[in-house]
């Protein structure tokens, strides 16, 4: 038996727009963001799923709102699924960070999960909560399809671990997910999974 996982992304956020690390800071979405949590409701009306679980962080919940009032359903919240705490880089770029430690920064860049940013929440431990949530809601809804509303970093992360890639490669493998925008995993019930789709938008036209 088989489960599918619809991953998405929440919606831009004021941070994100600037390419600001969020992390587990509460941040707005802009009106880009929630025209996009907007498109996600639209898709969800259109490809039925039987449950929506998000992230406990605002941005996640409000961006999957959309796709609960066209389902009529109540979303699950899972802690395990918040994003990484980013320490001393949270609401800053990379490139500001650099500035200020830019040893620290290039050890960064080659290895992001051997050197996270100073008083980060260690990768490893970020990537198995993620996996062991996914695994968690994909075993209680055996069978089925569940849109699952979270957070860049933390994603990748999870797919790194799910799919068996180096977590260390998760920059260079999944530069980005973007906003919104639908991964779709296939879950058995050995904990077999497979990857179905990556970063499909949810609507025609889009970029």
């Amino acid at each position: 038996m088989s489960t599918t996982l619809l991953l998405a992304r929440h919606g831009q956020t004021v941070w994100h727009a600037e390419n600001r690390y969020a992390g587990v800071s509460d941040v707005a979405l802009t009106d880009e963001g929630r025209a996009q949590a907007a498109a996600l409701g639209r898709w969800a009306a259109a490809h039925p799923v039987d449950a929506i679980w998000t992230s406990p962080v605002s941005r996640a919940v409000i961006t999957a709102q959309p796709a609960c009032d066209a389902l009529g359903l109540t979303p699950y919240r899972e802690p395990g699924l918040r994003e990484c705490d980013f320490g001393v880089v949270e609401g800053r770029t990379l490139a500001e960070f650099a500035a200020q430690d830019p040893k620290a920064a290039e050890a960064f860049r080659a290895d992001p999960v051997a050197h996270p940013f100073p008083g980060a929440e260690n990768p490893v431990e970020a990537g198995a909560r993620g996996a062991v949530a996914l695994r968690r809601i994909a075993a209680a809804h055996s069978g089925g399809r569940v849109l699952v509303v979270a957070h860049n970093t933390l994603f990748r992360l999870v797919l790194c671990e799910l799919l068996h890639i180096p977590l260390s490669d998760y920059r260079r493998v999944f530069p980005r997910l973007r906003n919104a925008a639908v991964t779709e995993l296939r879950v058995t019930s050995d904990d077999s999974t497979a990857l179905l789709s990556l970063n499909v938008p949810c609507e025609q036209g889009e970029p």
